[in-house]
């Protein structure tokens, strides 16, 4: 059976599953989006059923991260 190829919606949940998460910096590097187009992803996913948290910075100009949690729906 052929693998399916990895989407960005793929790569964003994948590194939202990472322990540190991701920063919106970090996740348009990676994916090559514009912020408002990962925030819009963020929106997408959640209202999809995503858990994703959103965690502030312990520094004082740290940048937030999002991390995906484990939901009911089993989807993660």
């Amino acid at each position: 059976m052929a693998k399916r190829k990895q989407t960005k919606i793929d790569k964003v949940k994948a590194l939202l599953r990472r322990p540190s998460g991701a920063s919106l910096e970090a996740l348009c590097k990676t994916i090559g989006w514009q912020p408002h187009s990962v925030r819009a992803a963020l929106s997408g996913l959640r209202k999809k059923g995503v858990t994703i948290e959103r965690r502030a910075s312990d520094k004082p100009h740290g940048f937030s991260t999002y991390h995906l949690t484990a939901n009911k729906g089993g989807e993660s």
